[in-house]
């Protein structure tokens, strides 16, 4: 697989200190970069993910016109939250 270059980025001299000094041992700037790129990748794909769920949600909702109150939902949560702490225990 061939590999691929992100394009310069220009920042001022103090970011650039400031990640310097966030360095592992052994660790490169340019790791460090790409290391923060995929995760701000991972992050904004699980993002998207959410809002799709969130609005396919919605729209079954919608569709059937069936709604459940944030009580209902905190109740049915905190149920489930107390059966796995005992499952656990």
């Amino acid at each position: 697989m061939k590999t691929a270059t992100f394009p310069s980025l220009r920042v001022e001299p103090a970011l650039r200190e400031a990640a310097e000094e966030l360095l592992h041992d052994g660790e490169s700037l340019s790791g460090f970069v790409e290391s923060a790129l995929r995760a701000q990748i991972q992050q904004r794909q699980q993002q998207a993910a959410f809002i799709a769920r969130g609005l396919a949600s919605r729209d079954r909702a919608k569709a059937s016109g069936v709604y459940f109150s944030s009580g209902a939902v905190l109740k049915k949560l905190e149920a489930r939250l107390a059966k796995a702490k005992k499952a656990s225990a």
